[in-house]
């Protein structure tokens, strides 16, 4: 049996260290958008390169747009697209399948 072409094109982009948790976090940020600082602060141990070179690889695959406002200082912020938000839709019942069956520690 072969490995179907579009699964293995989604586990390609999700496989991907930060992606999947990017997209989950846009997705449950207020419009689905988020500053680029409030990412960096919220994603335990990104770098702000690895960040910023994950948003550009999301925004390449149509799953994220950046937007920069000008102004004092300049915003830029990320915001899912219909594609990232349907993806961010799917990833739910994983998100439940690994709370209940992955055990982690939860430090606050």
């Amino acid at each position: 049996m072969k490995v179907c072409p579009y699964l293995e094109s989604c586990f390609e982009i999700l496989g991907r260290r930060w992606n999947g948790l990017i997209i989950h976090y846009l997705s449950n940020c207020p419009g689905f958008t988020a500053q680029f600082s409030h990412m960096k602060r919220d994603l335990n141990d990104i770098t702000p390169r690895s960040l910023s070179l994950k948003l550009t690889e999301l925004a390449e695959h149509g799953l994220i747009v950046k937007k920069v406002t000008a102004g004092t200082p300049i915003t830029i912020t990320y915001h899912l697209t219909e594609k990232g938000q349907q993806l961010a839709i799917a990833l739910k019942p994983v998100h439940e399948w690994a709370q209940k069956h992955i055990d982690i520690e939860i430090v606050n």
